[in-house]
């Protein structure tokens, strides 16, 4: 594929005075009510979990078993980092055991998303207290992540076994977001070979999986005999040529992550031209609809993929120099951003049960989580607020 790709120039936006402060305070009044809800949702599960996508409003209760359990985890660190309280990490760590029995069974482990589970849950743990128990469990997930990278086409198979032949070689853009667990784990182990697998998978990634117009695709299939490039499509997304929001949002989020840990400045760019294609295709409040080819206002939103975009700017926001042209662009569509779901998407309401950030979409074609609450989106809307008002040490 071209080494050309094309990134889009993006209207220039400005915070207006006192607009950052105002956003802030009104992200503090929020705060609150947020942690009044992970209360609330605290007793709901107990040492259980959320479902991936609330049905009919309310999260299905189910065992540590989904790619998504961790980020009701993530929301437990979380909110103990903003309250102190002790009960929020008491629980965290109930389910740091609840990760280590999940990989010595390998229980629902035979994927790639082992990154999203055991960063926001033992690496969190880890990072934020020190908790060796944690490592060791981070370091057995890692390994196990290791079993589904082909070297051959140098890349994590997302799916299936590992000779199946539907799934064989597909690597999908999530998985920008799973790499960080292998970065960690060579910086905790010492053992570089995690991350030489990771920085084969990125690069494959950004050869194959962006197109010459600034998109993404879903999924790539790569040839794992020869190590050839097959082809691009679709899983969750409109159409195979069009650009499911979510997926681009990992791209942003994925490609900036791996740059920080490889200092790869072509990571960096091009999560900017990820960027710069996503902000193009706003809608008026900022909140995306599902597939960025989407221009009809009836269409369904993803609040979700605007929450993971907004963590993904104010990141962006960090690492550019306040001289780059687009930086105080960044920076204003985030807060913005996160001021429309504050205003607009949050819910208010909050039962036991329910999610916080509402009107995402988990799988619009196989109808599951659409117009609900997702429990990432849950996770990242805590994660941005969390940007836009401290200095944090990311899980990732």
């Amino acid at each position: 594929m071209s080494e050309t790709i094309n990134k889009e120039m993006i209207a220039p936006q400005r915070l207006r005075d006192g607009e950052r402060l105002a956003i802030s305070q009104k992200i503090r009044d929020a705060m609150p009510g947020i942690l009044a809800a992970v209360d609330r949702n605290s007793g709901y599960f107990g040492l259980r979990f959320p479902d991936a996508a609330c049905k009919e409003g309310v999260y299905p209760v189910i065992d540590n078993q989904e790619w998504t359990t961790s980020f009701w985890t993530g929301q437990l660190w979380l909110a103990w980092e903003w309250s102190g309280k002790q009960a929020y990490r008491e629980l965290a760590e109930a389910h740091v055991r609840s990760f280590g029995e999940r990989i010595a069974t390998r229980d629902h482990t035979d994927h790639h998303d082992l990154g999203f589970l055991y960063s926001l849950s033992c690496i969190a743990a880890n990072k934020l207290t020190g908790n060796r128990e944690a490592k060791y469990i981070a370091l057995q997930a890692a390994e196990v992540l290791m079993e589904r990278y082909h070297e051959k086409c140098g890349i994590i198979q997302a799916w299936g076994a590992l000779d199946n032949p539907e799934q064989q070689g597909r690597m999908i853009i999530d998985c920008n977001m799973n790499l960080p667990l292998l970065y960690q784990a060579s910086l905790i182990g010492g053992d570089n070979r995690y991350a030489r697998a990771a920085e084969s998978h990125i690069e494959q990634a950004r050869r194959y999986i962006v197109r010459q117009d600034g998109s993404t695709f879903h999924t790539y299939f790569m040839d794992v005999n020869t190590g050839e490039a097959r082809f691009g499509n679709t899983h969750q997304g409109f159409s195979d040529d069009s650009c499911w929001s979510r997926g681009q949002a990992w791209g942003v989020y994925g490609f900036l992550l791996n740059y920080l840990y490889t200092g790869d400045a072509r990571l960096l760019e091009l999560s900017q031209t990820l960027a710069n294609y996503f902000i193009n295709r706003l809608p008026e409040d900022l909140i995306c609809y599902w597939d960025l080819a989407l221009t009809d206002p009836r269409s369904e939103r993803d609040s979700s993929a605007s929450a993971i975009l907004a963590c993904a700017l104010l990141e962006l926001v960090k690492q550019l120099p306040v001289t780059h042209p687009d930086r105080e662009t960044y920076e204003a569509v985030a807060l913005r951003t996160i001021e429309k779901m504050l205003d607009g998407y949050l819910n208010k309401t909050h039962k036991a049960g329910e999610g916080l950030l509402e009107h995402s979409v988990y799988h619009f074609k196989g109808n599951v989580g659409v117009d609900e609450c997702c429990a990432w989106g849950d996770y990242y809307l805590m994660e941005a607020l969390t940007r836009a008002v401290s200095t944090w040490n990311s899980y990732w």
